[in-house]
């Protein structure tokens, strides 16, 4: 690595200030609920008057041009400070990434300055009742008529969607196709003719994700991401920010890793040898990540299917971290609503962005180069 770091302190000292001035000093309520996402949009917008939403972005569409290694001092500083979590996540960290390589000059001057500012939220509409982790068995249909697209079908586990304002996934558009052929990837508002959304009830009473039904919905073709029938290319792209550092940066679990400690400083018996060694390890790993991070930014190729490892790492890393924090506490965990919420949170980690049992195949085919299973 060839890591030029005085530009990125200048940044981080910028940042860093700016955070400390602005960031509520009472936690907002969960970007899940009604209110909180309410409460979340208007913290985007904050950012970005200070063009702090997307930094790593052009100026012409509300960034700031900022080189990788600025955005991973952003997001250390961020998480850091303790600040809200980023309701815009799903556009700006997986949608975005993906109009810059395949999206059309209008497509860019269209979507991304709204999603900068948070006046359009975006869901994730892939998974789908029988379409998981096995994404090439999605089943909801894309039919091309006069000027666009008719949509039909059913996604469910959709995030962001009970209160997003816009969609985007993959759909069939040509059913005699290769499983991972004849795909075509679209956006969609959520509020458009023949869409039902209906919030998934959840234990914690926090509907956020949302089933999405669509019967007849029109597509213009301006919302293809992509050339039809290539959408299962432009959706890889997609999945490699999903699993690599956009949307788990390294400083997540630095912060995290470091309150951990405290928490240790806090609880922790300095007899209790096997916790204490727990607490270091997972500061290690978390460190480990954000040199991973260094070297990620610093090479010139796809990280492409090693963004599999990434996504298994931090997965795993996020379960560890929190399950020893709630082991320092004991009983009292069930009382320590961060801690106990982040924990319940990170279960999912395994299991989104495509399951880890799914990536290590990806890693052992991929990656190592071994045959594939039952071959």
């Amino acid at each position: 690595m060839d890591l030029d770091l005085s530009a990125a302190e200048r940044f981080r000292a910028e940042v860093r200030q700016w955070l400390r001035a602005h960031v509520p000093a009472t936690p907002l309520p969960s970007l899940e609920t009604e209110e909180g996402f309410a409460a979340h949009r208007a913290w985007e917008r904050e950012l970005h008057a200070a063009r702090l939403s997307v930094v790593s972005w052009p100026e012409e569409y509300g960034g700031r041009n900022a080189t990788p290694l600025e955005w991973l001092v952003f997001e250390e500083e961020y998480y850091a400070a303790g600040a809200p979590g980023r309701v815009g996540q799903n556009g700006i960290t997986l949608l975005a990434p993906t109009l810059f390589r395949y999206g059309t000059p209008e497509q860019l001057a269209r979507v991304l300055p709204p999603m900068a500012s948070g006046s359009q939220i975006w869901a994730q509409a892939w998974s789908e009742p029988g379409a998981g982790s096995d994404l090439a068995s999605l089943r909801a249909t894309a039919t091309r008529v006069d000027g666009g697209w008719l949509l039909n079908g059913h996604k469910t586990w959709s995030s962001r969607a009970a209160f997003a304002d816009r969609g985007f996934g993959p759909f069939r558009s040509d059913r005699e196709a290769e499983r991972h052929r004849g795909l075509t990837y679209l956006m969609f508002p959520l509020d458009a003719e023949g869409i039902t959304r209906r919030p998934i009830g959840r234990l914690d009473g926090k509907p956020a994700f949302a089933e999405l039904f669509f019967d007849d919905v029109f597509v213009p073709d301006r919302d293809v991401v992509g050339a039809p029938e290539e959408g299962w290319r432009v959706a890889m792209t997609t999945t490699g920010n999903e699993r690599g550092l956009t949307l788990r940066s390294p400083g997540r679990f630095l912060a995290a890793a470091d309150r951990l400690v405290e928490l240790w400083r806090e609880h922790g018996d300095p007899a209790d040898s096997a916790m204490r060694d727990r607490v270091a390890d997972a500061w290690i790993r978390a460190r480990a990540y954000r040199l991973k991070g260094f070297e990620t930014i610093s090479r010139t190729d796809d990280i492409g299917a090693e963004s599999s490892v990434n996504k298994v790492f931090w997965s795993e890393l996020d379960v560890a971290l929190h399950e020893t924090a709630l082991d320092l506490l004991g009983p009292d965990g069930e009382l320590a609503g961060e801690w106990l919420e982040g924990y319940v949170f990170s279960l999912a980690g395994p299991i989104y962005a495509g399951t880890n049992e799914i990536q290590r195949d990806v890693i052992a085919e991929r990656v190592l180069g071994l045959p594939r299973a039952g071959r």
